[in-house]
């Protein structure tokens, strides 16, 4: 697998929030067991990480990973696309995911999308939530900046720079606030999730004896529509709809 990068700096950094001294160590010891090969070992040291409440974008990816190396798609499949929630732009985890999607058996085609939409999520992920929060309030202060200009200036040309600046201004507030509110609901909501089984049947119904629709293998992405019990509804990305139990996907 080619450009695999291992994070091994502290978990002070790797991580979002204030980490442990046995979090740190179980992150030096995850990493240091990655780079001798014993993968095993590794995903259990992060999974351990994770079920303390931890988790970066570093974390997911290293996990990815490993569970790469051991042929478990699914996960690792998983994995990546739970960093690419924290780190959009990363160039590194969508050339591995690729990677990894193309070990999985489904070949689904997808529905045609409008080019504007897929323009506009193009650029939302060209940067991260938080950037964009920034650059949003950057153009904030340069439109109270051109606000003031307008309001203050004596001159009318710079009365009209003060307002032409102030509408551009508001605009790339409006956008750049947009693709940072777009960016967060993306990492908050749990709407996709990744096939675990080798082999699941997607139902007509959340009934066992229901009429199987079609299957689905290890690693394919789905979209959760809704929910029944132990149940819930699926579409996959060419638009085929149907029920399978909880216990065969996992939420991104």
């Amino acid at each position: 697998m080619k450009r695999i990068i291992i994070y091994t700096i502290s978990l002070f950094v790797a991580l979002s929030v204030s980490a442990s001294p046995t979090s740190t160590e179980r992150w030096e010891m995850g990493n240091k067991a990655y780079i001798e090969g014993n993968y095993d070992k590794a995903i259990e040291e992060y999974q351990a990480i994770l079920e303390g409440g931890e988790y970066s974008m570093k974390l997911y990816y290293n996990l990815a990973n490993a569970y790469f190396k051991t042929g478990a798609i699914g996960k690792s499949i998983l994995y990546y696309n739970k960093a690419l929630r924290i780190a959009p732009s990363q160039e590194d985890i969508r050339h591995n995911l690729a990677i990894a999607e193309a070990q999985t058996k489904d070949r689904i085609a997808v529905i045609p999308e409008f080019f504007l939409n897929r323009w506009l999520r193009t650029v939302r992920n060209s940067m991260s939530c938080t950037a964009w929060s920034v650059m949003s309030l950057a153009a904030f202060g340069l439109l109270l900046a051109f606000a003031l200009l307008f309001l203050l200036a004596s001159r009318l040309r710079w009365r009209k720079a003060g307002f032409y600046g102030a509408l551009c201004a508001l605009l790339l507030f409006v956008a750049m606030t947009s693709f940072a509110v777009s960016s967060r609901n993306d990492m908050l909501l749990h709407e996709e999730a990744i096939v675990m089984g080798s082999a699941i049947s997607v139902k007509s119904s959340p009934d066992r004896s229901a009429t199987d629709l079609f299957v689905l293998h290890e690693g394919t992405k789905v979209k959760l529509l809704s929910e029944v019990d132990e149940w819930c509804e699926v579409v996959i990305a060419d638009g085929k709809k149907g029920w399978t139990l909880k216990s065969n996907i996992e939420e991104i």
